[in-house]
């Protein structure tokens, strides 16, 4: 029995995209509690920004090392280690007594949450037709989506019940028990069923190449750097301002209590969710992807560029629609992604998921600190003077991922595909 014609690859799926919703909560929920860390730690917004950053610093600069060791070795074991990394790093976050433990849990989370992309890719690679992957990809990002659905109203009803810390320390258990969860169903399952071999693993008739060659390759190829600019704008853009100051956007431009500003990103979230399977399913049924991304990101930087020509303080009606918007957009980062399968061979997918993904994350980690230090600059402005000139942020990056757009080029089917891989690109 083949693994990409059995019924067990959709316990697999369940199993991952079940992780990835676990994880992707986590990414974002500490936005949260902002200000509550600012208060009972006593610390600015600008250390508060850069605590985020570490995160997703930690996630950027791992990116192409983890594609690499999965490409080499498996996405399987990375996964699950990932998965549990990410756990004790949120259970130490609940018990932080300072603010160096604080930056060390965050540290821990964006290391396992570095593995987490790169190998859900590689396995719905392994695991399904090249003619199921798209549509997967987009269910794929609605779970992380739904996870940081999860990280909005729901979460704060919690932590306003229960406080902050029961909140991730709960969390951070169900995260280690996932990894568990999916050592059981990616690799001993697989040994039981698959008797010839879980992993896919590659001739070893000629020499492996070397990682500097490999890595020299991905960084001079136009396709590569393409993909990196679309996730820089499209996806690092929105995760990095819902995961720091999109909750405090609310609460400070609109007076609204936490609870209700963390339903501007579940409006958000909703596009996300919306987007990220209908525009997959949408680009399955084309064979141009590039013309249906390029609008998205149009649609993206006009949404920024909105927040900054209203001086950061948009009627409300408009910012719900704005918020909508950057997140229905933002469910089109699953076609960067497309684009790497579609432009790259199986044994080059890690890598240049990494590299791409590192765009995105790059993005999240500038932007929380840069946020935070202009609303720091402005500190004695009103308030809304902040928000207007950190707005220029993601106008700016926003307009990379256009850059990117245009920088794409779309393999038109498979034959094309195969003629790349063996004459290179």
């Amino acid at each position: 029995m083949e693994k990409k014609n059995s019924s067990y690859r959709w316990i697999v799926f369940g199993a991952v995209l079940f992780a990835y919703f676990l994880i992707v909560s986590q990414r974002t929920a500490p936005g949260l509690i902002t200000d509550q860390l600012m208060k009972d730690f006593t610390i600015t917004a600008s250390m508060v920004g850069l605590m985020t950053s570490i995160q997703f610093f930690a996630y950027s600069g791992l990116q192409i090392p983890v594609g690499l060791l999965s490409d080499r070795f498996g996405p399987n074991g990375l996964l699950v280690i990932g998965t549990l990394l990410n756990g004790l790093g949120t259970v130490l976050y609940s018990a932080a007594s300072n603010e160096y433990v604080l930056f060390l849990s965050r540290l821990m989370v964006g290391m396992g949450d570095a593995t987490i992309w790169v190998n859900v890719v590689l396995i719905l690679s392994q695991w399904f037709k090249a003619a199921e992957f798209i549509g997967l990809l987009g269910f794929a990002g609605m779970a992380g989506n739904l996870g940081s659905l999860l990280a909005t109203v729901p979460f704060s009803a919690w932590i306003s019940a229960s406080g902050w810390r029961i909140s991730f320390f709960t969390s951070g258990i169900a995260l280690c028990l996932t990894s568990i969860l999916l050592y059981f169903v990616l690799v001993l399952k697989p040994k039981q069923l698959f008797k010839n071999g879980s992993e896919t693993k590659k001739p070893q008739t000629k020499k492996r190449e070397k990682t500097v060659s490999i890595l020299k390759r991905v960084i001079t190829t136009r396709q590569a750097w393409a993909t990196f600019f679309c996730h820089f704008g499209v996806m690092g853009t929105y995760v990095g301002f819902i995961g720091s100051w999109g909750v405090p956007f609310g609460m400070h431009i609109y007076d609204m209590s936490r609870s209700s500003a963390s339903q501007l990103i579940m409006y958000g979230l909703f596009g996300a969710i919306i987007g990220g399977p209908l525009i997959s399913w949408f680009t399955s049924k084309r064979e141009m992807i590039k013309s249906t991304y390029l609008v998205i990101q149009l649609i993206i930087f006009l949404s920024w560029l909105t927040f900054f020509l209203f001086a950061g303080k948009p009627p409300l009606f408009l910012t719900v629609i704005l918020f909508i918007a950057t997140g229905f957009g933002s469910g089109a980062g699953s076609l960067t992604f497309a684009i790497v399968r579609k432009s790259f061979p199986l044994t080059e997918v890690g890598v240049i998921t990494g590299f791409a993904n590192t765009g995105g994350f790059i993005s999240a980690v500038l932007l929380p600190f840069l946020f935070g230090y202009v609303l720091d600059h402005f500190h004695h402005a009103p308030v809304n003077v902040g928000y207007h000139y950190g707005f220029v942020i993601p106008v700016l990056f926003s307009f990379v991922a256009v850059i990117g757009g245009i920088m794409i080029k779309e393999q038109r089917n498979e034959q094309t595909q195969l003629s790349v891989q063996t004459n290179g690109r």
